[in-house]
Parts: structure tokens; sequence; C-alpha cells
């Protein structure tokens, strides 16, 4: 009888265990983010440095393991980049000079056909990054792409181009972080 009673509360303790974590400098990113209905997997993570400043520990989410980083900029499928920052006081100012370096990188220059997305994305970040912060951004095909920082919706922007460019921020052949890109890729 106390054998049963064991063996149920070590399934009962595994089913409802707390969702393991990657630590990346400090920050632990969970190993699951839910996009839209579906769950997606951490596939790789890695730290954004700036200088050999730590500046974020970013993860990429994934439905499955991926590690060619064009079929999944390309893909129209679910995925997600988690963003937990390290630094503490990366103005909003600082984040969209990054992001539309990011772009420009991406589009190889040609922004015209993101121009207008990629506006309201930099509208989001008006505030600055402490040191903890969570932001997300997960597309959701159909959906678009989500933006929420600190657990706050910021908006939604559609468009499987604009998708691609801002994947490409990170995954692209001019990645923001090519260090980060290889953990991202869990390579």
């Amino acid at each position: 009888m106390i054998r049963k009673i064991l063996t149920v509360l070590c399934l009962a303790f595994i089913i409802i265990a707390p969702v393991q974590a990657k630590e990346i400098g400090g920050m632990n990113l969970p190993d699951t983010i839910t996009a839209g209905k579906e769950q997606l997997m951490l596939n790789g993570a890695g730290l954004r440095k700036k200088y050999f400043v730590k500046v974020y520990a970013g993860g990429l989410y994934l439905r499955k393991n991926e590690s060619d980083a064009k079929k999944i900029i390309n893909a129209d499928e679910p995925m997600a980049i988690r963003m937990q920052f390290i630094y503490d006081g990366v103005s909003g100012k600082e984040l969209v000079d990054a992001w539309n370096e990011g772009f420009a990188n991406a589009t190889m220059g040609n922004l015209g056909p993101i121009r207008e997305n990629a506006d309201k994305f930099n509208s989001f970040f008006t505030e600055e990054a402490r040191k903890g912060d969570v932001y997300e951004i997960i597309y959701t095909p159909g959906e678009g792409v989500r933006v929420s920082i600190k657990g706050k919706l910021m908006g939604t922007i559609k468009g499987l181009d604009f998708k691609k460019a801002l994947f490409a921020i990170w995954l692209g052949e001019k990645p923001v972080d090519s260090s980060l890109k290889k953990g991202m890729l869990g390579k």
C-alpha cells in the first residue's frame, strides 16, 4: 500500500513539476512558450553582447529543433524570440536604433516594403529596459507578430515579409550578434 502511494506521489510530482529553464547570463529562459494554441520549445539561446557588456539573454522558440537559419526565417509557422535583459538601463532610443540597424541589415537597405511595419514595431519601445525585464516577440501565422513587454501586449503587426525581416535581425546573414545567432540555432 505504501509503495502504491509513493508511486502515485512520484508521478504527481513529475506531472506538476515546474517547467525547466535554461540559465544564460544569470537569467532563466523557460523551456517552452505558447504561441497561439501551440507550445514552442527552446531551440537555443545565447547572450546579446555589445562592447563586452551583456545586454540580454535571448532564446529562440520553435515547434521542433532546427539549425538552418534560412529555413527558420522563411518559415510561415509559429515561433518566438524571448529577451530577458541583464543590463540595467537600455533606453528606448537605443533599442529603436538597434532595431533600425537590424532591419537595414536584414533587408540589405531596402526598407521600403516593411517601413510602415518597422515604424509601428519601433513605436512599442518607448521605455527603458531594466534588468530582469522580459520582451517577447511571438509570430503566429495569420495573426502576425505580437510584441509583449514586461507581460503587456504592445501590439500585433501583420505580414510574413515583416516577420522574415524581424527574425533576420538575429538569424540573418548580418545578425545583431553572431555568437547569439549560433546559440539560438543550438550550435
